[in-house]
């Protein structure tokens, strides 16, 4: 086995297991353990996503177990890592520019126990990079310093005037929820001191525009649910820190509702079915209130699902080509169907956003929020419940989904429901392509039979219209 042969995916999954199990992770080992003082303290690495792009690379993040130095408990570092052929210097930011972070890493004391957050290794095929580094997003380096963390908090607050309904503790723990260098991050700070307080939620923006353009948004759609939303709330921001492109959320109390379909209860079905009525008075929002957003239609939803399924493509070729026929289809059903103005969506509603709490639910997490056919929050919910309840082995789908659009009501029009249950299929693709991304064991049988559903469900969406199956 070679690199070669593993990046373009000629050697299928053969080739993607020897990349997380064989001479590549070995390799990847030596190089984190060389940027350790000292080197012995790396302790297993624990794969949380792979992902190829064949023929061009393919990224692996793992979260890195670092020994205490004196005791036997560990420190979790997220480690991204992106193997290639031909592998150079990273040119695209000039390397003053990386000499700077890291510098401020280590001043700030976040790049410890590492004496090198970043590595190029063309010997290995592979960019290596440790949190908190990335240069597409400095503030990240000081977002992970527990004392700058405690001024910001308290800055944030005396800024309010009172209003931000937190009082800023003087000790914070930082931990990585989400590294994604030149993407995304999520950082929790958990107070360390005085009265209990419940954690608080850093989600780092690329620009300052993007940031206060999400906080805003989640403001009014809250504001909007508190009048409308038929027992369900919006978990509200509570501040947006301009000099760090940062949102602070709270911690939503709870479960997600996610977690209660592994077992269909009466209860179940009011949390269903309020959560229609909420997805349902989100899209009365009118667009004085929204202002101006971004368009998400159906083409451009179909190239996303292209775009991620390269790996399936080359992994599964028979699946793939099954899922590339499954998307021209949908395409050409689509043309087929009257539209609807584009109103606002939610854009992400899936059942990890929906929060169970003592007060009742709350949604959570408005960045995805848009212009659209709302039939594609109702589809995306209803691929949503078909995903977990394909993972929790229940039967009820039928039963979950009808009391989610007994919830959604009459407002929802013949035309919209089906358009609603072709994006259904389109988003059970995305799901399967996005969620079912590491390849391991029975990662092609259940790839399989998801893309199975999905092909199923516009079988009987052509047959409900009319139209032969093909």
């Amino acid at each position: 086995m070679n690199l070669a042969d593993a990046l373009s995916g000629s050697a299928g999954l053969d080739g993607i297991q020897w990349m997380l199990t064989g001479t590549p992770r070995r390799a990847l080992r030596r190089e984190l353990s060389a940027l350790l003082t000292p080197p012995n303290m790396l302790g297993p690495c624990r794969l949380r996503s792979a992902r190829l792009k064949p023929a061009r690379r393919f990224v692996t993040f793992y979260d890195a177990l670092i020994r205490v130095e004196g005791s036997s408990a560990y420190n979790i570092r997220p480690i991204a890592v992106t193997w290639k052929l031909n592998v150079e210097r990273d040119r695209h930011h000039a390397e003053a520019k990386l000499a700077e972070v890291q510098a401020e890493a280590v001043r700030r004391g976040v790049a410890a126990p590492f004496r090198e957050l970043a590595v190029d290794a063309p010997a290995l095929g592979a960019h290596i990079r440790v949190s908190p580094l990335d240069v597409h997003f400095p503030q990240l380096v000081r977002l992970s310093d527990p004392q700058y963390v405690r001024n910001m908090v308290a800055g944030a607050c005396a800024a309010s005037g009172g209003v931000l309904e937190h009082a800023p503790a003087k000790r914070y723990s930082v931990t990585t929820l989400r590294y994604r260098p030149g993407k995304r991050h999520v950082l929790r700070y958990d107070p360390l001191d005085g009265p209990k307080r419940g954690a608080l939620f850093a989600k780092l923006f690329s620009t300052g525009e993007e940031g206060e353009r999400v906080f805003r948004l989640a403001k009014m759609v809250g504001k909007w649910l508190a009048e409308h939303g038929e027992g369900i709330a919006a978990t509200q921001p509570l501040a947006y820190v301009a000099d760090d492109a940062v949102v602070l959320c709270p911690q939503a109390p709870g479960t997600p509702l996610s977690q209660h379909l592994r077992r269909p209860t009466q209860t179940l079905a009011l949390f269903l079915t309020n959560t229609g009525a909420a997805l349902h008075a989100l899209h009365q929002l009118p667009s004085v209130v929204t202002g101006s957003l971004a368009l998400r239609d159906f083409a451009a939803e179909v190239r996303g699902v292209t775009e991620a399924s390269d790996h399936i493509c080359g992994l599964l070729p028979s699946i793939g080509t099954m899922l590339r026929a499954l998307l021209d289809r949908a395409q050409e059903l689509h043309e087929r169907l009257p539209l609807e103005p584009p109103t606002f969506i939610y854009g992400e509603l899936k059942a990890e956003h929906v929060w169970v709490g003592p007060d009742g639910l709350a949604l959570i997490d408005f960045d995805g929020c848009c212009l659209g056919d709302p039939a594609l929050d109702v589809g995306k919910f209803l691929a949503d419940l078909q995903f977990w309840c394909t993972v929790y082995g229940q039967h009820e789908l039928r039963q979950v989904q009808e009391q989610f659009l007994a919830g959604y009501g009459s407002g929802a029009s013949v035309e919209r429901v089906i358009r609603a249950r072709l994006y259904e299929a389109i988003e059970l693709v995305k799901q399967t392509v996005h969620r079912v991304r590491t390849p391991g064991h029975g990662w092609a049988r259940r790839t399989e039979r998801l893309i199975h559903c999905a092909q199923a469900l516009l079988d009987d969406l052509q047959l409900s219209l009319g139209l032969p199956k093909k």
